[in-house]
């Protein structure tokens, strides 16, 4: 496996030099001039919880973030030589691991957040000039999205250990990458961070819940690294 893996990385590194080095051969050059094209993309992601209480607190709840994995669609409008407009819808897996202060067990201090999302963004990409093979670009648009393990249509709370948000959220997102010319595809590497706009919680039953009676709100953060092909 390791000769293997030699191998295929000193072929990647010549066919590298050859397409991105000082006088690369130029790949796909009309590529970009095309008003709509389609693609795909795998990578993986960082959830975490953006948390503001309504009275000061001694100890923060504290949120663990595990890395998930994302994997869609892309499609690709040309508006203009620097602008596309992009829509990627995704099918993303995420966990968040809570634990709430002023518990003395464990069963009761922890709750584990485990989420299906489908996610829809509408992004603006802005692209510098090529210059060989090589594009950078930044992004910037709006996204909505359909949380399947929201647990909002139960009544069973916190007492039952059942961490409830909001089905649908809101987000902006924000990020920036690089599209590299191969001979027959484009490969662009990119990290986008995802800032939720308004509150997910769903509280408690009871309005005093040591879980949720003292926070104001509850917005999801995110940075996500996708791999595109197309």
């Amino acid at each position: 496996m390791k000769k293997i893996f030699l191998l295929t990385f000193l072929v990647f590194a010549l066919q590298s030099q050859a397409q991105f080095g000082k006088d690369p051969l130029t790949n796909l050059e009309n590529w970009d001039k095309q008003r709509v094209h389609w693609g795909y993309f795998l990578g993986f992601n960082s959830y975490d919880f953006k948390i503001d209480y309504k009275d000061a607190v001694e100890e923060d709840i504290a949120v663990k973030t595990n890395i998930g994995f994302n994997v869609g669609l892309i499609g690709n409008l040309r508006l203009n030589e620097y602008f596309d407009l992009r829509f990627e819808p995704g099918l993303y897996y995420a966990q968040r691991d809570l634990t709430f202060p002023g518990f003395e067990k464990t069963f009761d201090a922890e709750r584990p957040v485990k989420s299906t999302f489908i996610h829809f963004p509408l992004l603006v990409k802005y692209s510098a000039l090529r210059t060989g093979n090589i594009r950078p670009f930044l992004l910037g648009g709006v996204s909505t999205t359909l949380n399947l393990s929201s647990n909002s249509n139960t009544q069973e709370d916190n007492v039952e250990q059942r961490f409830r948000v909001k089905q649908w959220t809101n987000n902006y997102e924000l990020g920036f990458g690089i599209d590299l010319y191969f001979e027959y595809f484009k490969f662009s590497p990119s990290i986008r961070g995802v800032f939720g706009l308004k509150d997910e919680l769903i509280r408690d039953n009871n309005p005093n819940s040591p879980w949720t009676g003292n926070i104001e709100s509850m917005k999801t953060r995110a940075i996500m690294v996708n791999f595109t092909f197309q």
